[in-house]
């Protein structure tokens, strides 16, 4: 499953479900949880499992649940076992050991087929946990994380500077997700950008993102797909650039290293240039 893009959608608002499935995102995520008052929790469960019966099926379906700790699980359970979703969210995740809880709940549901996607960075014990997501890497899609509840679980007064930029604590907690979903073999899922104002800063955003090492990112407005869809997206240059470094090797077998247009390139370069095929692969 290819997750270069994935479109948040509240789950008691369901006359945006299918302009959301339509919007060209890899995945939509349903979500039960934070965007979504107490007061609706209900509303949101009926009108997912409504959708999900009937609708045609364009992006993969997630469903954000609710935390394991919350007492709305019960029902959100009984929502993905009729909903047949592709996956679901797991929001305030605290290592493998709260995928293994999830699994286990998935499974005695009869979803043993449900994979999962965590946000592993929202609470400060899972901080500590990012390194734990190996253990359960076949159970889990990818790792994402969160710039937003984790600063108001600690008492900040905000994750980011006064031109968007994250600040140091945030920066760093961004960071280890990134290589915990690297070393766990999943993929690394950007976190959203909440300026919808401001097309030419998400651009630059994405792009940061996939510099760095992450393989997509989460959006919460349509429109914000098509270009996180670009900057996820190898351009034809790229490829071709990628292809002949594969071909040089390919041309030399057993040799470390090779020269390629002036330049010296070892076997990194190539992990990086395969990288690139396969994402520009998945993509089209």
């Amino acid at each position: 499953m290819n997750l270069r893009s994935l479109l948040f959608v509240p789950g008691d608002r369901p006359e945006r479900f299918e302009k959301a499935e339509n919007s060209g995102a890899d995945a939509i995520i349903i979500d039960m949880e934070d965007s979504v008052s107490p007061a609706n929790k209900a509303k949101a469960r009926e009108a997912v499992a409504s959708y999900a019966a009937s609708r045609q099926a364009v992006a993969a379906l997630f469903i954000r649940i609710n935390p394991l700790t919350s007492h709305q699980l019960d029902e959100d359970i009984n929502v993905v076992r009729a909903a047949r979703p592709d996956g679901v969210v797991l929001p305030k995740c605290e290592g493998g050991e709260t995928v293994v809880m999830l699994s286990e709940r998935l499974d005695a549901a009869g979803c043993a087929a449900t994979t999962i996607l965590p946000i592993a960075t929202e609470t400060p014990s899972a901080i500590f946990k990012l390194g734990s997501f190996g253990a359960v890497k076949d159970r889990i899609c990818g790792l994402t994380w969160g710039a937003e509840d984790l600063p108001a679980a600690i008492g900040a007064a905000t994750s980011r500077e006064i031109d968007g930029r994250y600040t140091a604590p945030y920066e760093m907690v961004r960071s280890l997700a990134l290589f915990a979903a690297h070393a766990a073999g999943v993929q690394a899922i950007e976190t959203v950008f909440p300026d919808l104002r401001n097309p030419e800063a998400l651009r630059a955003y994405a792009e940061r993102g996939r510099r760095d090492g992450f393989t997509g990112m989460m959006a919460i407005h349509p429109d914000q797909v098509p270009i996180i869809n670009e900057a996820f997206m190898p351009d034809d240059a790229e490829i071709a650039k990628a292809q002949a470094v594969v071909e040089a090797f390919q041309a030399n077998p057993g040799a470390g290293v090779i020269e390629l247009d002036g330049r010296m390139l070892d076997l990194p370069h190539l992990k990086a240039a395969m990288q690139v095929l396969s994402i520009g692969k998945r993509a089209r």
